[in-house]
């Protein structure tokens, strides 16, 4: 068990790493792209807002990662050992297929792995007979699974809506186009703090949901309360801390991505889509859901590119990003399987 607590304790660091270098860098990457800050910036702001995005609102998000797609409590009954061994395999899963996407600058959700991942546990499990198929929890994932396609529906529409109000207001009226960007820039700080809150409030469930439900079934933590098992601070504190090791070590190749690929972005475009994405991501958190901070922020580009017509956007750019997310479930799920079984093999 001692093997076991090392192991996923390091997994769980492993992939918060994954998501700064990853999810947190395509999130903070129209900062860059627009010139507003520099990558050291972004670190910074990232390392203040994103813990307290994690440490201060992540707790939702965590629970329902941990516990509101597979029917854990369940599967602890039966036997504790495949709750720490299933989850410890949707982490690595989830964390090799980031890794190998952050390699290729490929902006994949975070979300889509570890739900995909977690969902792969839960279908192994019940093939083995450990639970049935109809005890994975179906109308959590369903509810989930929609909100990964209107997020950056409503990412494009919002960002769409606040690029033009902007263009109507100010661009189409200004004599000095330069100064009124530079304005932009002072207000691109704030989103760019606002977006690394919201995006550590739901995305550092994707490292600690699974590592606490693993922590809980072995009985290191888990303070029971009145709304079910509380997540430890110092939990959500590493993750936190990871996702930021992870921006500053290997962020910068999905920033270029994001940045500077899909469409010319300025200060008034960034700001647009940046205030869309953080204010649609922290709405999700505070239903629970886990959503993709990359869906989102890539649908918000995409609309405040669309603002400037068809021609401004780089379809083959998205058409590569979009073929990453829809290999993502499967691949993960398959991924954890396998890892699973092999664990099991080992440890059981």
């Amino acid at each position: 068990m001692d093997l076991l607590v090392i192991a996923i304790i390091l997994a769980g660091l492993y992939m918060a790493w994954n998501i700064g270098a990853n999810d947190l860098a395509n999130a903070m990457g129209t900062s860059v792209g627009t010139g507003a800050l520099t990558i050291k910036q972004v670190i910074v702001i990232a390392a203040v807002f994103e813990f307290l995005g994690a440490v201060f609102f992540g707790k939702r998000v965590t629970s329902t990662i941990a516990k509101g797609i597979v029917p854990i409590d369940m599967i602890s009954r039966v036997h504790p050992d495949i709750v720490v061994l299933g989850m410890l395999a949707a982490i690595l899963a989830a964390s090799f297929w980031i890794t190998l996407a952050t390699f290729y600058n490929l902006p994949v959700s975070t979300s889509h792995s570890i739900v995909g991942s977690v969902l792969g546990f839960g279908l192994i499990a019940a093939y083995k007979g450990i639970i049935s198929f109809s005890d994975i929890h179906w109308a959590a994932l369903l509810k989930i699974v929609a909100s990964w396609f209107i997020s950056p529906a409503l990412g494009a529409i919002f960002a769409f809506l606040i690029f033009s109000l902007i263009r109507s207001l100010y661009l189409h009226k200004a004599s000095d186009m330069p100064a009124v960007e530079k304005k932009f820039i002072f207000l691109q700080l704030i989103t760019a703090c606002y977006i690394a809150f919201a995006h550590g409030s739901n995305d550092v469930a994707n490292a600690v949901g699974p590592l606490s439900a693993a922590l809980n079934v072995m009985g290191i933590t888990g303070t029971v309360t009145g709304t079910g098992t509380e997540v430890p601070i110092w939990v959500l504190v590493m993750g936190g801390l990871g996702m930021v090791v992870g921006m500053a070590t290997w962020g910068y190749k999905v920033v270029e991505t994001i940045g500077s690929k899909i469409t010319e972005l300025t200060p008034t475009r960034g700001f647009s889509a940046q205030f869309a994405t953080a204010s649609v991501v922290l709405l999700h958190s505070y239903s629970s859901l886990p959503i993709s901070t990359t869906h989102t922020l890539v649908g918000s580009v995409i609309g405040v590119g669309l603002a400037g017509g068809l021609a401004a956007v780089d379809l083959g750019v998205i058409w590569r990003i979009i073929s990453s997310w829809i290999a993502t479930v499967p691949i993960a799920a398959i991924t954890s399987a396998i890892i699973f079984v092999g664990l099991e093999v080992v440890f059981l």
